[in-house]
């Protein structure tokens, strides 16, 4: 959640927000300065012998985007039984290290996290504790024009409310103070604070402050932190070892992981993810070091962004959250179909709904910190699954080292 999320359109007028053009073109970009060698990932990746077709034909393309995109660490898995399962970890742990990351390694996912708040939301409807056409103001009474505003609203982006993540106090505290814990209330005041940027229902921003008074009512609800509703509703029914929900004073990550790295501060990206000419040719030669993010507390987020996973755990739970296993099966039905062109002059642009994206025939999210960028999607019809994170972000020029080697590697899958 970094600038890339920090853009807006309309659902009339629109240029694709910060999550469509994550997925479809750049979001936030994992860069790092004169990337290792790709490593296959010990125990991952395919013998050469077991590579599908597919994934021998996109290597290439792969090496060439870790390069271009100066990558440090990147982790690819497929899963079809059609085309064949591969899986594949390019990159070192630390910038200009010698330790490959592999597949069982930790990352922060970003907006990721919003498909849990999500889900959680619509078990609690399902659950007859919560309804989609409910005013935001039954739960929530200090929300501007709330009473107008309804909780299916929030959820796909069309509330109006201001992003909080575009204040420029934040900004800085988050670049002064990495360390600070930011609670939700002080996220929702600052989001709350800004004009909305139009009615109800009349456009489209995706912004962070919908889905942290989402968190704020999944705890009101439940009565239990927002940490524990997400381990006992799905991390643990699916088996999800390796995924996390920190709590607000939590800023470590579990072992193993890499390190996370960023060029840009949160100022001087809070425009625009493309960074200078000259920051540009430094970070491609090497010459210019990136800044360690890996602990930067990431409460500013919450549960619009806090969340920790693994490839194998995401490609687990995307599988499940497309296929539906965990709503009823109206409901399910209900949230795919809410998925809408953010293009509405192109059918086949990427969409998004109820706290679930699409990407053509595949539906997922994608997610961004200063740090890491990771996109998981899985298309139900034919049954594949990708997978992809990369350990620094933005890149240089702006674009998502994720969603890049993501999108080359869906080309390929569906190149007949």
């Amino acid at each position: 959640m970094t600038a890339a999320e920090r853009s807006s359109g309309s659902r009339r007028s629109r240029s694709p927000g910060p999550l469509a053009a994550s997925i479809a073109t750049t979001a936030v970009a994992l860069l790092v300065v004169a990337p290792a060698p790709a490593h296959a990932s010990p125990g991952g990746a395919a013998a050469p012998s077991e590579v599908p077709a597919y994934a021998a034909a996109v290597q290439p393309e792969l090496d060439r985007l870790m390069r271009d995109l100066a990558v440090t660490g990147a982790v690819v898995l497929v899963r079809s039984p059609e085309l064949g399962d591969w899986t594949t970890t390019m990159g070192t742990r630390t910038w200009h290290g010698t330790e490959p990351v592999t597949l069982d390694d930790h990352v922060r996912i970003g907006s990721n996290t919003k498909t849990w708040t999500a889900t959680v939301i619509l078990q609690l409807v399902d659950e007859g504790r919560i309804g989609l056409d409910d005013p935001v103001s039954r739960y929530r009474p200090d929300v501007p024009n709330g009473e107008n505003i309804t909780i299916a609203q929030l959820l796909d982006m069309s509330s109006g409310l201001a992003n909080y993540t575009e204040d420029l106090g934040l900004n800085e505290q988050m670049d002064s103070n990495p360390g600070r814990v930011w609670d939700p209330e002080e996220l929702l005041a600052i989001g709350l604070a800004e004009p909305p940027a139009f009615p109800p229902g009349e456009g489209f921003l995706y912004s962070n402050t919908n889905y942290v008074l989402l968190g704020v009512i999944i705890e009101q609800l439940t009565g239990v932190p927002v940490e524990q509703a997400f381990q006992e509703r799905i991390f643990d029914p699916l088996g999800l070892g390796g995924t996390s929900f920190p709590a607000l004073t939590d800023a470590s990550i579990p072992q193993p992981h890499p390190q996370m790295y960023t060029f840009g501060t949160n100022v001087e990206t809070i425009d625009s993810l493309v960074l200078s000419p000259e920051v540009q040719a430094a970070a491609r030669a090497g010459t210019l070091e990136p800044m360690d993010v890996t602990d930067v507390n990431p409460s500013w987020g919450w549960t619009a962004g806090a969340g920790i996973s693994t490839a194998p755990d995401l490609a687990d739970y995307v599988e499940e959250l497309v296929d539906g296993c965990l709503l009823s099966p109206q409901l399910q039905q209900q949230r795919i179909a809410s998925v809408e062109p953010l293009d509405p002059d192109d059918p086949a642009s990427p969409g998004y709904g109820l706290g679930l994206a699409s990407f053509g025939p595949v539906y997922g999210h994608t997610g961004e910190l200063p740090g890491t960028n990771s996109f998981m999607g899985h298309d139900p019809v034919r049954d594949i699954t990708v997978v992809t994170w990369t350990s620094t972000a933005p890149a240089p020029n702006g674009e998502g080292p994720a969603v890049e080697l993501a999108r080359a590697v869906i080309d390929e899958l569906y190149a007949d």
